[in-house]
């Protein structure tokens, strides 16, 4: 599958980034658990060049916990503080204030130095579509500041959020970057929800999601819809709109809404705890 989704709106949005930089202390990225590195934008990299950074491993509920710790371990090598959230429930979510005042220590020092004290530190959070960014800042904020959505792009311009007497928060669009250069990223952002569901073949992503999920987490496609994981990712996805009733006029299975329900139940965790890339050491 050869998938590619870059809106006007995103180029935008990544010039308004590059302008507000220099207004911030601190560059907060949220990633989601299940494709830590695919779900990182490398363009971030640029425009927070010379910042503290944080990166948020959102969505830790859905994924593997052995490899989201791996993840954690791996991005701390890479320099960045990093906590685990769950933007949904709030778990981890109070926390994150302590990381920020670590990632801002020096920062603090040198304004303390300087005779500035108790002004905010000034983060940035950034994320790609349907991170969890705005549930996350509402959770962190204990209201709701910030607009939520379900699909990808309800965060269109930017807004300042004062969070504590510690915390000013920028928050921004989700923004992708223009051309995945590795086809296999944009796949994975399809299977979470990052890319526009308009554009995507969903009989062949759930194909996809099958033939990874044999291979690696064998026994949650039969555990889920009892029944036998043989046979081509076809035939599986044909099983799986019998075992659920997905028919049509004539009793004809209805794959394409199997396909939906499968992506749904992936979404959701009902296969388990899934990590969709491994961490490479």
């Amino acid at each position: 599958m050869n998938i590619q989704w870059y809106p006007g709106h995103m180029t935008k949005a990544k010039r308004m980034m590059q302008e507000d930089i220099k207004l911030i202390d601190v560059v907060i990225e949220l990633v989601d658990s299940r494709v830590p590195l695919s779900s990182k934008n490398p363009d971030i990299d640029n425009i927070a060049k010379n910042k503290s950074r944080i990166i948020l491993l959102n969505k830790y509920d859905l994924a593997n916990m052995e490899q989201t710790n791996q993840w954690k371990a791996w991005f701390e090598e890479q320099g960045f503080h990093v906590a685990l959230v769950n933007s949904k429930s709030g778990a981890g979510v109070k926390a994150v204030n302590d990381v920020i005042m670590l990632a801002c220590k020096e920062k603090i020092e040198r304004n303390r130095r300087k005779g500035i004290i108790n002004r905010p530190v000034r983060a940035m959070i950034v994320g790609i579509p349907n991170v969890g960014k705005s549930t996350f800042i509402n959770s962190f904020a204990g209201k709701a500041a910030a607009k939520t959505g379900n699909r990808p792009g309800v965060t269109k311009g930017k807004q300042w959020i004062r969070l504590n007497k510690n915390v000013e928060l920028l928050d921004t669009p989700g923004i992708l970057w223009p051309k995945f250069e590795d086809q296999s990223v944009g796949l994975k952002l399809a299977l979470i929800g990052s890319i526009k569901e308009e554009i995507l073949n969903i009989t062949e992503l759930a194909m996809e999601l099958i033939d990874f999920l044999k291979k690696n987490y064998p026994g949650s496609l039969k555990s889920r819809y009892e029944l036998e994981e043989e046979g081509t990712n076809l035939e599986t996805l044909n099983n799986i709109a019998k075992a659920r009733g997905c028919l049509l006029k004539g009793n004809e299975l209805d794959i394409d809404k199997a396909a939906h329900l499968l992506m749904d139940d992936f979404k959701g965790g009902k296969l388990g705890k899934i990590t969709l890339e491994f961490p490479k050491r």
